[in-house]
């Protein structure tokens, strides 16, 4: 089994790792840096730099695999899956793009494709829950806390981040859309704090932000949903001044003869500010309740992750919780446990008890471990 993996940043670093170790993997980046550094950790993944923009060139760059895993940054993920469902390979995706994925659904049907999209972390497990209990129970409310912070506070930002800096950003300007009362309301990201007291961590500060995505629509019978970041106290209001400030403008200025993006430069100064040391420690947190109606009693579900770097792996755990949960994914499809064609979030695909019992089951083997309490 040849296996493409596309992009080979943190996550897709991550994956490969785990591919490798009973698949043929090759993973394309543009970057040689990058690509080194996976060959570092893993001699025997075959690595190609390659300009992944080019998108012509899909057919004959993936002729000789059996599946893809798309991991490029956010503002090339749309046009990336395009490609690959026009290469005709069936695929698992993690690039988190603004577009509507379910707009490539025909596509992928009318080249026989299987796609699941936004299958890290959240969007992803997060999905794939509120698939499940949807089969199950008549849900009332679905809320989703979740952030990866580093466990050294370093001033200012306290904050590292395992993707792209621009992609980042785009969570703390992108208007956050929540389900109230079963109307989709707007509201500006980072808006409404709260902080939240945990027993492992103490106490982060939460925001929403426009995580939803595809539940929107697709979960759309139920009344109340919303996902909201967790960070370090502090943070929004370092965040809020940047935005203030203009420093995340996508609007071009002139310095000395030369027009820059401010969002392009504060992107490059912060991808520096917030790139984690290999063997940095930090942790990923998410809690999930579901809420509602089960064999006619209010029922409720919540699902709690704690996960650390892993030292023994040397693999963070942003990248671990995000990037086990693809390759999970992807699995479903090579193991023939989810075989319909089109484009499927994750909610689509958790109904199937036995597909979210292997997504569940394939993290835990793996030390992601989601405790599940009832209530």
């Amino acid at each position: 089994m040849k296996i493409a993996i596309l992009g080979a940043g943190m996550v897709g670093r991550t994956m490969a790792i785990d591919l490798c170790k009973k698949y043929d993997v090759t993973s394309f980046d543009v970057s040689e840096t990058s690509l080194a550094v996976l060959s570092s950790k893993e001699p025997g993944i075959k690595t190609v730099k390659t300009d992944l923009a080019d998108y012509s060139n899909y057919n004959k760059l993936l002729a000789e695999f059996d599946f893809v895993i798309t991991a490029v940054p956010g503002f090339m993920g749309y046009n990336t899956l395009k490609a690959v469902i026009k290469a005709k390979k069936n695929v698992a995706d993690i690039s988190f793009f603004p577009e509507d994925a379910l707009t490539l659904d025909a596509l992928a049907k009318e080249n026989n494709v299987t796609a699941i999209v936004d299958c890290g972390v959240a969007p992803g497990m997060s999905n794939y829950i509120i698939g499940y209990h949807n089969a199950r129970m008549k849900i009332d409310s679905f809320e989703c806390l979740v952030g990866g912070l580093p466990v050294q506070r370093i001033k200012p930002f306290e904050y590292k981040a395992p993707f792209s800096p621009i992609d980042v950003i785009e969570e703390y300007t992108r208007p956050a859309r929540l389900m109230e009362n079963g109307h989709i309301v707007t509201k500006p990201a980072l808006s409404e704090p709260e902080l939240v007291d945990f027993d492992q961590v103490g106490t982060l500060e939460s925001f929403n932000t426009d995580g939803l995505r595809s539940i929107l629509y697709t979960m759309s019978h139920i009344p109340d949903m919303k996902e909201r970041t967790l960070r370090y106290p502090g943070h929004i209001d370092l965040i809020k001044a940047l935005i203030r400030g203009g420093f995340f403008s996508t609007v071009p200025i002139n310095f000395k003869g030369t027009n820059i993006s401010p969002l392009d430069f504060s992107s490059a100064v912060l991808i520096n500010q917030w790139k984690s040391k290999p063997d940095e420690d930090e942790f990923t947190l998410m809690s999930i309740k579901v809420s509602g109606i089960e064999n006619d009693h209010p029922k409720s579900y919540t699902y709690f992750l704690f996960d650390r770097f892993n030292a023994n792996m040397q693999l963070s755990s942003m990248s671990r919780t995000t990037g086990f949960t693809c390759t999970a994914s992807l699995h479903l499809i090579m193991n023939g446990l989810f075989t319909e064609k089109g484009v499927f979030p994750p909610e689509l695909v958790g109904h199937n008890a036995d597909c979210f019992r292997f997504i569940i089951q394939y993290l835990k083997e793996r030390e992601v471990d989601y405790i599940v309490t009832e209530g």
